[in-house]
C-alpha cells in the first residue's frame, strides 16, 4: 500500500473517466486524514462517484487501490466506508448494467488491474476482520470476498482460518452471516440451514438457493419465509460483489420462482411487511413474470395499512392494475377508501390507480382533483366523458397550466368533444406552451383558417427541430399544400442533427406528398442508428405503399428492445409476418417470462404486455 505522501508519484492528469482527468482524487484521498468529518465524507461520496461512475471503473481507480488501503488502516473513523468502496471496486459487476451507447472507459484491463492491486494490499488489510467495530469487520469481508478467486494458496489458508473463527465465535449474528458467504466462496462453507441464528440460516439458505437455482426446494423456501420477514440486516448490510446488498440478493432469488416468491411475500405481508420486504417482493415479481398482476396487486392491497408510505406502493397499483381486464371489486373499492379519507398526496396518488381501475366513481373525484395526470389518466380510461372532461382541460389550459402538453395529450381519446378545446389550444401554439402537443393536436383537429394555418406556418420557422416538422406536417394535414412541409424536412434531415426519428414518425399523413423526401429516407435507413432506422423504414412504408425496401429493414431491427417492438408493430400495420420471425415471435408471445422490462420504475408502459399482443397478431396473419 502506499501513503499520502506518494500521492504525488502517480500522473493522475493522465487517468480518467467521463467525469474528466483524475486531478481531483489525490486531493479527496487526502482528505480522508484530515479531521472534518463532513468534508471526508463529501471525499469518500466524490471517490465513489468518480471512480465508480454509472457502475463502470475509471482508470484512476487500479492506481488509487494502495492509497485508499493505507486509509483504511490510519483513517479509523471512515475505516468500514473505505473498505467497502475497495470491495464496489473489485467486485462490480460489468454486466450489471444495460449496453453502454458509447464504449466506457473502465476497460476488462482497467479492471484487472484494480483487482491485482486489491489482491496485492490483501494481507496488509486482513487485521481488519478483527476490528472492534462490526461495520468494519462486516466491510472487510466484502474486501476479501470481492478477490475471493485470486487470493494465492499461501495467503488462502490464513484467510480461511480467520473467516472461520468469525463464523464459529463471532457475537453479532450478520458477522457470522457475512463470515458463511465468504467461506462459501473458497469452497469452505458448512451446512448450516439448521443454525440457531436466523442471520446465518438466511445466508445458507441464499447461497444454497443460488447454487440449485429456481424452482427451489420446499426447506430453502420454509427459511425465507421463517427468516427474511424481519431479518436482522442492520445499517452496515454493505454492498456484496455486483453492488447488491444480501437483502438485494434474496429479494432478486425470491423474483426468480414467482410461486415461492409470491408464497413467501404473503407471509412477509402479513407479519406486518417490515421495511416494505413484502410487498417489494411482491412487485418484482410482477416486473419479471407475466400475468401475475392480479396475485401481486391483492397483496400490494394487505400491504398498504403495514406502510408509513403508502405512496411508492399505490404507485405500484396504478401502474399494473391496468393490466387487469376486470379489476376486482375488493381492490376497488379499497382503493376509493384511500382516494377519499387519506391525507392529500396518498390520496392522490390512490385516486390515480382507481380512475386506472377504470371505476366510475373515479370521475366525479378526478372533477374535484384536477391534477394533469390525473385528467390524463381518466380520458384514457373513461374516453365516453369527453363531456365532462374537455370543460376541465380548457379551464386549466387557459388558467396558463404549466402541464399543458400532458393537458392537450388527454384530448386525443376524447373524440370529437375535444374539438371544443380549439380556442385554447390555438392560444397554447400562439404563445409557445406546449408549443409540439398544440400542433400535433391542430393537425387533428383545426380548422384552416387563416389565423391557425399562420401559425402553423410560423412555428416552421421556430429554431428547434421538433417544433418545426410537427407544425409542417400540422399544415399540411388542414391546407392539403406540402410546400411548407417538404422544405421544413429537407433542411431538418440534411442538417445532420441528432435524432431524426422523432421527425420521421410524423410523417405519417403526408403520405406520397413526401416523395421528394425519399432520397433522404433512404439515406437514414440505409446509415441510420437503429431507431432511425426503424423510423425510416416505417417513412418507406407510407411514402411508396411498397415493403420491398422498408419489410427487410423491419424485420432485420425487430427484437425485444423498444425499437424492436416499434418495427413489430409497423409489420402488423403494414399486415406483413414474415416467415423468418416466425420462431421468435412464438417465443415472444407464450414466454412466462417477461422479456421487456416492464415495471414502474421504467420509461416503457406495459411495453411487454404489447410486445406480446403484436406477436400474436402476427402469427395470426399466418
Amino acid at each position: 500500500m502506499r501513503s499520502p505522501a506518494e500521492l504525488d508519484d502517480v500522473r493522475w492528469s493522465r487517468l480518467g473517466n467521463a467525469l474528466g482527468p483524475a486531478e481531483d482524487v489525490p486531493k479527496l484521498i487526502r482528505v480522508l486524514y484530515g479531521d472534518d468529518e463532513e468534508a471526508a465524507d463529501e471525499a469518500l461520496h466524490d471517490l465513489f462517484d468518480y471512480l465508480h461512475h454509472q457502475g463502470a471503473i475509471s482508470r484512476a481507480s487500479g492506481p488509487a487501490v494502495p492509497f485508499l488501503a493505507h486509509a483504511a488502516l490510519h483513517a479509523p473513523g471512515r475505516r468500514d466506508k473505505v473498505l467497502v468502496l475497495l470491495a464496489v471496486l473489485a467486485g462490480h459487476d460489468p454486466g450489471a448494467l444495460a449496453p453502454p451507447r458509447r464504449p466506457r472507459i473502465g476497460s476488462a484491463a482497467a479492471f484487472a488491474e484494480l483487482r491485482a492491486e486489491l489482491r496485492a494490499v490483501l494481507p496488509e488489510l486482513l487485521p481488519c476482520l478483527g476490528d472492534p467495530d462490526r461495520g468494519v469487520r462486516r466491510a472487510a469481508l466484502r474486501t476479501v470476498a470481492a478477490v475471493a478467486d485470486l487470493v494465492r494458496d499461501e495467503l488462502r489458508s490464513l484467510v480461511v482460518e480467520r473467516v472461520e473463527a468469525l463464523y464459529a465465535d463471532d457475537p453479532v449474528p450478520a458477522v457470522r452471516a457475512d463470515a458463511l458467504v465468504l467461506l462459501d466462496r473458497f469452497g469452505r462453507a458448512p451446512e448450516s440451514l439448521d443454525s440457531p441464528l436466523p442471520q446465518v440460516r438466511l445466508a445458507a439458505a441464499q447461497l444454497a438457493a443460488e447454487r440449485s437455482g429456481p424452482p427451489y426446494a420446499a426447506e430453502l423456501v420454509a427459511v425465507f419465509t421463517e427468516d427474511g420477514a424481519e431479518p436482522d440486516f442492520g445499517e452496515d448490510d454493505h454492498p456484496w460483489s455486483g453492488t447488491a446488498t444480501q437483502e438485494q440478493r434474496i429479494t432478486a432469488l425470491l423474483a426468480g420462482d414467482p410461486d415461492a416468491g409470491l408464497g413467501v411475500a404473503a407471509r412477509w405481508i402479513a407479519a406486518g411487511d417490515i421495511a416494505s420486504r413484502g410487498s417489494r417482493l411482491a412487485g418484482r415479481v410482477a416486473e419479471k413474470w407475466r400475468d401475475r398482476e392480479r396475485e401481486v396487486l391483492e397483496l400490494s392491497l394487505a400491504a398498504l395499512p403495514h406502510t408509513s408510505q403508502p405512496a411508492s406502493l399505490l404507485r405500484t397499483i396504478a401502474y399494473w392494475v391496468e393490466c387487469l381486464p376486470e379489476p376486482d371489486a375488493t381492490l376497488r373499492d379499497g382503493l376509493h377508501r384511500y382516494a377519499t379519507t387519506a391525507d392529500d398526496k396518498t390520496a392522490e396518488h390512490a385516486l390515480h390507480a382507481l380512475v386506472n381501475a377504470r371505476d366510475p366513481r373515479a370521475l366525479d373525484l378526478v372533477l374535484s382533483r384536477p391534477a394533469a395526470r390525473l385528467i390524463a389518466a381518466a380520458a384514457r380510461c373513461f374516453p365516453e366523458a369527453g363531456d365532462r372532461l374537455v370543460p376541465l382541460i380548457r379551464r386549466k389550459l387557459a388558467a396558463g397550466a404549466g402541464d399543458g402538453t400532458a393537458l392537450i395529450q388527454a384530448l386525443a381519446p376524447l373524440g370529437a368533444a375535444a374539438r371544443a378545446a380549439l380556442p385554447e389550444v390555438v392560444d397554447c401554439l400562439r404563445t409557445g406552451r406546449a408549443a409540439v402537443a398544440a400542433a400535433r393536436r391542430l393537425g387533428v383537429d383545426g380548422e384552416n383558417t387563416p389565423e391557425i394555418t399562420g401559425l402553423l406556418l410560423d412555428a416552421t420557422r421556430s429554431g428547434r427541430a421538433l417544433p418545426r416538422t410537427v407544425a409542417a406536417v400540422a399544415h399540411f394535414r388542414l391546407t392539403g399544400d406540402p410546400e411548407a412541409a417538404l422544405l421544413t424536412y429537407q433542411d431538418v434531415l440534411s442538417s445532420g442533427g441528432s435524432q431524426p426519428y422523432h421527425h420521421l414518425i410524423d410523417l405519417e399523413p403526408m403520405g406520397a406528398h413526401a416523395a421528394p423526401l425519399l432520397p433522404l429516407v433512404e439515406f437514414l435507413l440505409e446509415r441510420g442508428g437503429r431507431a432511425t432506422r426503424e423510423g425510416a423504414a416505417e417513412a418507406h412504408l407510407w411514402i411508396t405503399g411498397s415493403p420491398d425496401r422498408a419489410v427487410p429493414a423491419l424485420t432485420a431491427l425487430a427484437d425485444t428492445t423498444e425499437v424492436g417492438l416499434n418495427a413489430l408493430k409497423a409489420l402488423a400495420a403494414a399486415g406483413c409476418s414474415p416467415k423468418e420471425l416466425h420462431p421468435a415471435l412464438r417465443s415472444y408471445a407464450s414466454s412466462p417470462e417477461r422479456l421487456m422490462p416492464d415495471s414502474p420504475r421504467t420509461g416503457l408502459k406495459h411495453g411487454d404486455d404489447e410486445l406480446r399482443t403484436v406477436s400474436r397478431r402476427l402469427l395470426a396473419m399466418g
